[in-house]
């Protein structure tokens, strides 16, 4: 099953996606997604000029093979960049493989492990009171699992405040655009909204909150001390996770479970926050974490220890990547849960896709391979927009995280 072809598509119908198309002598072809966001030119380059001439010729079958040659050939490992390449022809070969022997992706990956896949979506709002309203109407749909984010008084933006109801895309044309941050006013304001949430929705609905990587670890342990009344599912990228061992003085303060992992391209990069039992949910993704081939090593090394899965799903992954996410979580045994963001109508044409969502849960269909497709042609439509993610500034100005 030798490969003949293999092409970048870069298109922005919302938002822009990287996609990788490989072909095979046969006439088979997968899709795999390179999408890095604010960064997207620099794997599609990568992809055009370094590793897809090596690609052509090579036997589509031999996918453990191929990741590692990508990887340890180019001495130069890891990285955002680098990984989301090798991620998207992983994710490609695999969609062959699937496609080659008429059967759904998951069913290589060991078969299904359990009936869908619980996902959660994101809830936010100015204030308290409208957070509260757009986590009703999340109930309403259907979710059982519902993340929550609300405007903070004093603050003229607030990380994960969305623009609309359904999808939300950070991302802005021209130069960056820049949020404020104060830690005290956010510590002092996280623990009520979840007071009121609990005294609204009652004690069954999973509630979970991303703190996107802003806090010391003394103070994510207080935060998440704070909110324990309130049993959230998990407390998400607490604090900056490059120092690993950091997350061992926030288990010392409380037992809120922690996420991470959504800025993770390896299995290096969460081995200490696994083997140390430091975090609850791990959140590598497919396009950013090696493909399928790498996030099986790293969900097998957390099962060990008892971690279950929690993949980045948000808009800056593409509907080929969330098909593959999907795949992945129906068979993975722990699995724990999937974010799940609504893409805009456009960006849903130019991936017609088979995964569905029905109360709470997604299932990833039972069409040969990953069950999404490529309209190149409307793709077309849509150009490449230069966009950059925000940047954080505290209110003196100092530069912060995002």
């Amino acid at each position: 099953m030798k490969i003949v072809d293999a092409k970048v598509n870069v298109c922005c119908p919302g938002r822009n996606f990287v996609t990788l198309k490989v072909t095979t002598e046969d006439g088979i072809y997968g899709l795999g997604d390179a999408t890095l966001n604010g960064r997207e030119l620099s794997v599609a380059s990568y992809l055009s000029d370094h590793l897809l001439p090596l690609l052509i010729g090579r036997d589509a079958r031999r996918i453990e093979d191929i990741w590692q040659y990508f990887y340890k050939g180019a001495y130069w490992r890891r990285g955002p960049v680098t990984m989301s390449a090798i991620s998207a022809i992983d994710t490609a070969l695999w969609d062959i493989k699937a496609k080659s022997l008429n059967t759904p992706l998951y069913q290589l990956l060991g078969g299904a492990s359990r009936e869908n896949v619980m996902v959660y979506g994101h809830a936010s709002g100015t204030d308290i009171e409208d957070t509260v309203k757009a986590v009703g109407e999340y109930v309403k749909k259907g979710y059982k699992a519902i993340r929550a984010q609300s405007g903070i008084p004093g603050l003229a933006s607030t990380y994960g405040v969305g623009r609309g109801k359904l999808y939300y895309e950070p991302a802005e044309k021209n130069a960056p655009p820049e949020n404020e941050w104060s830690t005290e006013k956010y510590l002092n304001f996280a623990p009520q909204l979840f007071e009121r949430l609990r005294k609204e929705f009652g004690p069954d609905v999973h509630l979970l909150h991303d703190v996107h990587h802003r806090l010391t670890p003394i103070e994510a342990g207080r935060l998440g001390k704070a909110l324990e009344p309130y049993h959230l599912f998990w407390l998400e990228d607490p604090t900056p996770a490059e120092l690993q061992e950091s997350f061992r003085l926030i288990r010392q303060h409380t037992t809120t479970p922690l996420a991470v992992g959504e800025i993770f391209n390896s299995i290096f990069d969460c081995q200490q926050l696994i083997q140390e039992q430091l975090i609850d949910y791990i959140r590598t993704t497919v396009v950013h974490a090696g493909g399928i081939t790498h996030l099986k090593k790293i969900a097998s090394l957390a099962e060990m220890y008892q971690v279950r899965t929690g993949s980045h799903g948000a808009t800056d992954l593409s509907p080929v990547c969330m098909a593959a996410a999907l795949h992945f979580d129906l068979s993975v045994h722990n699995f724990g849960i999937q974010e799940y963001m609504r893409h805009s109508e456009e960006t849903d044409k130019v991936f017609p896709h088979r995964y569905t969502f029905e109360n709470g849960a997604m299932h990833p269909g039972d069409a040969p391979g990953l069950g999404v497709d490529l309209d190149e042609t409307l793709a077309a439509k849509y150009p490449y927009q230069r966009a950059y993610l925000p940047i954080n500034r505290k209110l003196d100005g100092t530069m912060h995280n995002w």
